[in-house]
């Protein structure tokens, strides 16, 4: 095998094989039988194994020598390159190039027939027969023009077109190649057409415009996301609000104004009004004047159409994504957030300019939230199956807002997937590829109509409760004044022989508590709720006193009563938020005993010695089954909240020894109340939380049980356990738990331990 020298290769002169006695000429590296995408000519057996090359320029014998062999030649010659066998000096192959045509020109001293072949990206794209005719020697030319794109051959005067890519080309007669398509921001309708096709993103305080820059609204004003040419009688505006905390706002609805007709709002539930009017919609309705409303279960669209363009605004209650369609080739005139020259703060509406909806925020950070975990999270859309999308949407903006947001904000509400379900929305709609595997690989759900039908006030917005369910929460800056000082109403309102009490509904409805379920001392005296802005009122007069107790101070009337729920009084624990308000006219307002708690200590660690034994024995606390998740000081724990605890021991032989649990309890501070998690090795029969797994099975064991608090007390909560060796050579360990025996440890354990071990941990509020 020869190749030609490295000057010829500087000179971008064609690499040449001789492979089993084959003349190979290549334009892209030597040619290999291995590889399959190569650009060659596939040469005749020549009887030597070297050649030689030379480089000609213009020369007027040579062009007209090829034209009379090869009339289709149109073009003036530029240059020839010639390769010649060093054993048959008179043998040679020239490659002439006249611009966008060539010519395959073949000399040879022989009567003999030979054929070339032409590969394209490792295809034979066409075959060329050189014969003697009867002569002695052979001297042809050919014409071996071509076009190619995307790796395909096109011979001269062809045409080929695709309607449902839009894609057209020509190859024309001197092979110049000339294609059109749809632009980068163009999108083919399938009939051949193409369309101007632009995306603009919302979601959470981000808004992502038509050339993916990023945005970021950072008060809870109005704002205009799109108006201008083509839509000159439409324009699009957002309302940005708070949730959980004050310093992070999110889209809380869309409006779009229509000129001439009633504006269409689109808010949260599903709920769409045209005015002041609520649409109820069973798939589309049309509004007149090109304008139709679309309401399925992922969500609601509005399409407005105009003879030469179309805009469509879908939004589910979290995102919105302004899809607009217009003429092929027109720069469109455009303004708002979603235009990529626009400042934010030059599209705040001018009603709200001014305005409290501009004053800033900042609340203690989150301590929680593991940033290093969210921002690996977000960097899901940096890998595939998201990285189908990457050529026409890039998730930059997408990434830098997932990140922003889940640094600060808790993910809740199915936070942990918008900014994900989003950018995946985007590329559906600019390719029409679904992505179905992101799902599985994110673990998110496919989308659900979430808090649909569910009407919140202006204060509140819709959120998953503890339990799994859907709620209306307040908002951060309306609850704030309320949790600062640890109230879920408003003062006492006094009046002559009466008086009334208005809680706030949903900071009974975040905490899980039923409004429905909360009287005065007389039962039958419940609260109403007012049903626009859902607070509730208990009051009660001198012809109902409700159980009023009327007491004379001083010449002074005092009315006391209570706001209690139905487990309040008789039960001796509960495991959900009580409420426990009493209130009078004179001299207080109402105490609020209703409240999340804390575990002020998830472990406990002591070492003790039991006979022989020297070990260690720690408690810790966890939130979840598989013990991965420590409660620590700063974690929150709610009220019926599934706790496991684990009773760990250091320093014991278990193939000697078990550990048995023999009772673990909870009293108050004060130690006058007691109450009864495990008793003699066995779950409380009475309280159907606790379950004991592993007890006087190995050197360790764990129980769970629901967290609750002592009735109408506020002081902290001591857990204690004791806890017995067992010698577990020849004998079962385990307490017999079961049926009428739950109550009384088995007779054949012997754990008795002349120093039995105490721990105890504690939980406060």
């Amino acid at each position: 095998m020869v190749s030609l020298s490295k000057e010829a290769e500087d000179e971008l002169i064609p690499l040449v094989n001789f492979v089993s006695g084959k003349l190979i000429i290549c334009f892209d590296a030597f040619y290999d039988s291995s590889q399959t995408a190569q650009d060659c000519i596939l040469g005749p057996p020549v009887s030597g194994q070297t050649a030689s090359w030379a480089t000609y320029g213009y020369n007027v014998y040579y062009e007209n020598l090829y034209r009379s062999t090869a009339p289709s030649i149109l073009n003036d010659l530029e240059c020839d390159v010639e390769i010649a066998d060093y054993s048959d000096t008179s043998s040679a192959i020239n490659l002439a190039n006249f611009g966008t045509q060539a010519v395959l020109r073949f000399f040879f001293n022989n009567d003999a027939s030979f054929s070339f072949e032409a590969l394209v990206d490792g295809e034979v794209v066409d075959t060329f027969n050189f014969t003697s005719a009867g002569s002695t020697k052979i001297e042809q030319s050919v014409d071996i023009s071509g076009c190619r794109h995307s790796d395909v051959m096109y011979k001269p005067g062809t045409n080929a077109s695709d309607p449902q890519t839009c894609f057209s080309l020509t190859c024309n007669e001197t092979a110049a190649l000339r294609t059109t398509e749809c632009g980068p921001l163009d999108r083919c309708q399938g009939n051949g057409v193409c369309k101007f096709v632009s995306i603009c993103t919302v979601t959470g305080s981000a808004v992502i415009d038509f050339n993916d820059q990023l945005k970021t609204v950072e008060d809870r004003c109005g704002y205009t996301l799109l108006t201008g040419s083509p839509i000159e009688n439409l324009t699009v505006v957002a309302n940005f609000q708070e949730r959980r905390r004050r310093d992070v706002s999110f889209l809380d609805s869309v409006t779009l104004r229509l000129q001439g007709q009633d504006h269409v709002h689109l808010e949260q539930g599903g709920t769409v009004k045209e005015g002041n009017t609520t649409l109820t919609i069973n798939g589309s309705t049309d509004l007149g004047n090109g304008v139709e409303v679309f309401v399925d279960p992922t969500g609601v669209t509005v399409t407005v159409s105009h003879p030469e363009s179309t805009t469509s605004v879908f939004f589910d209650g979290n995102t919105a994504q302004i899809f607009l369609i217009g003429p092929a080739g027109q720069d469109p005139e455009l303004g708002g957030l979603c235009a990529s020259s626009t400042s934010v703060s030059d599209e705040r509406l001018p009603e709200d300019n001014g305005s409290s909806c501009e004053v800033q925020y900042n609340d203690t950070a989150d301590s929680s939230i593991n940033c290093t975990m969210m921002t690996e999270r977000c960097n899901l859309l940096l890998e595939e199956p998201f990285t189908a999308c990457h050529n026409h949407t890039d998730p930059e903006s997408y990434v830098n807002a997932c990140i922003d947001t889940l640094c600060k904000y808790p993910a809740v509400d199915g936070l942990n997937c918008q900014f994900l379900e989003a950018y995946a929305s985007d590329c559906r709609l600019r390719s029409n590829d679904t992505l179905d595997s992101w799902r599985s690989t994110a673990g998110c759900s496919p989308p659900q109509p979430f808090c649909q039908g569910r009407i919140c006030s202006d204060h509140e917005f819709c959120a998953e409760t503890i339990s799994g369910g859907i709620g209306c929460f307040c908002r951060a800056i309306f609850a704030f004044p309320y949790r600062s000082n640890d109230t879920v109403g408003d003062p006492t309102v006094c009046e002559e022989n009466s008086a009334s009490v208005t809680v706030v509904g949903c900071l009974l409805e975040e905490k899980g508590i039923d409004y429905t379920m909360l009287h005065l001392n007389d039962p039958t005296c419940t609260g109403q709720i007012d049903e626009l802005d859902h607070m509730v009122t208990f009051s009660f007069n001198s012809s109902n006193t409700c159980g009023t107790e009327v007491m004379a101070n001083n010449s002074q009337l005092i009315y006391m009563n209570s706001i209690v729920g139905n487990n309040s009084v008789s039960d001796n624990i509960t495991r959900q938020d009580q409420v426990y308000i009493d209130f009078s006219c004179v001299f207080t307002q109402p105490d609020v005993n209703t409240v999340t708690f804390r575990i002020k200590d998830s472990s406990v660690i002591q070492e003790f010695a039991s006979g022989t034994w020297n070990y260690t024995l720690t408690m810790k606390a966890y939130t979840d089954a598989g013990h991965t998740q420590a409660v620590e000081s700063i974690t929150e724990v709610q009220l019926n909240q599934q706790i496991w605890v684990v009773l760990e021991t250091g320093g014991l032989d278990g193939s000697l020894v078990a550990v048995v649990t023999d009772s673990c309890w909870a009293t108050d501070q004060a130690e006058s109340l007691r109450y009864n998690l495990i008793v003699d090795g066995c779950a409380n029969p009475d309280d159907q939380t606790v379950n004991v797994v592993g007890n006087g099975v190995g050197t360790s064991n764990y129980f769970s049980f629901h967290m609750f608090q002592f009735s109408r007390s506020a002081g902290d909560i001591h857990l204690h356990c004791k806890l017995n060796l067992c010698a577990n050579l020849n004998q079962t360990c385990t307490p017999n738990c079961n049926g009428a025996s739950r109550r009384r440890r088995s007779a054949t354990l012997e754990y008795e331990d002349e120093a039995p071990a105490f721990i105890s941990m504690t939980w406060t509020h």
